[in-house]
């Protein structure tokens, strides 16, 4: 059917796909720093429950090293706001993303059906075909 579309129909579909992509690349990201927020805010609530002398580690790359629990705690707590402030982006640009993408169906749908019609005004020749 691609390869009957008028031009501007088939960039809007182009365009289409590619908030498509878009949209599945954010959830993703979405889904990846809700796990992280959980993970981190699980951690912060295990740390309430561990005694503030107790030997602790932090994981830096592939090494552990031994941490204070004062600063684990700052760590975690600053973690999840930062986690906090990333989800809640990624949830705006989503929403952003499906609203663009809901625009632009609506409007290639109005061309397909308004330009597409069975011989109607717009159709093939004519003194105003190939104008803007």
């Amino acid at each position: 059917m691609q390869g009957n579309l008028p031009p501007e129909a088939q960039e809007k579909l182009e365009e289409l796909q590619d908030l498509q992509e878009k949209a599945q690349q954010v959830a993703a990201q979405k889904q990846q720093a809700e796990t992280q927020l959980q993970e981190a805010e699980t951690a912060l609530e295990e740390l309430e429950n561990i005694d503030e002398d107790a030997g602790m580690y932090r994981r830096v790359g592939e090494l552990l090293v031994q941490t204070e629990y004062g600063e684990a705690q700052d760590d975690l707590e600053e973690k999840v706001d930062s986690l906090e402030v990333r989800v809640e982006t990624l949830e705006k640009q989503e929403e952003r993303v499906q609203e663009q993408f809901e625009e632009l169906q609506t409007e290639l749908q109005n061309m397909l059906q308004g330009g597409g019609g069975a011989g109607g005004p717009g159709g093939m020749g004519g003194p105003g075909a190939g104008g803007a």
